[in-house]
């Protein structure tokens, strides 16, 4: 449930900064790619903080090698992609790696979800989550016009 808080806190703050006159972050796309930042932030953290890496390395599916070093690894990846969503010119690469990695992550959320470990909420909610966070990705590669008026002359 945090990274879902994160990603609605960072977008709304982010849209209303942009409502306010940021224009880097005016429009939809920018504050979302700022909630995503925000939520993947999050989650990277998570991967090396003393307290949650157990429980993370617990829902490393047990048929795979080195579920601490995957870990490591995922967490790197969720840091490096919303640096890259920050950047202009890597934000659609960085938001088609995130999507891939959350993917890729998926079978650890059903094996959790199986195992019951401490991280293995129910496997309904946890899949429509990622669904949910797959789509907020994928919105933001989704190519909108700059200025309304170039819509209506593309029409």
């Amino acid at each position: 449930m945090e990274p879902l808080i994160a990603l609605v806190v960072g977008f709304t703050a982010a849209r209303l900064a942009g409502l306010l006159g940021a224009d880097t972050l005016a429009g939809w796309q920018p504050a979302l790619r700022a909630g995503l930042v925000a939520m993947f932030l999050l989650t990277s953290i998570a991967h090396f903080a003393p307290a949650l890496r157990p429980d993370l390395v617990d829902m490393v599916p047990p048929w795979m090698p080195r579920a601490g070093l995957l870990v490591t690894i995922t967490g790197l990846l969720e840091a490096a992609g919303a640096i890259g969503l920050i950047i202009p010119a890597t934000a659609r690469w960085a938001a088609g790696g995130l999507i891939a990695l959350m993917i890729a992550v998926f079978p650890a959320n059903v094996s959790a979800a199986r195992r019951n470990t401490a991280q293995g909420d129910p496997l309904g909610p946890r899949t429509l989550l990622q669904i949910l966070y797959i789509a907020a990705a994928a919105a933001t590669l989704v190519r909108t016009p700059r200025h309304p008026a170039a819509a209506i002359r593309t029409a």
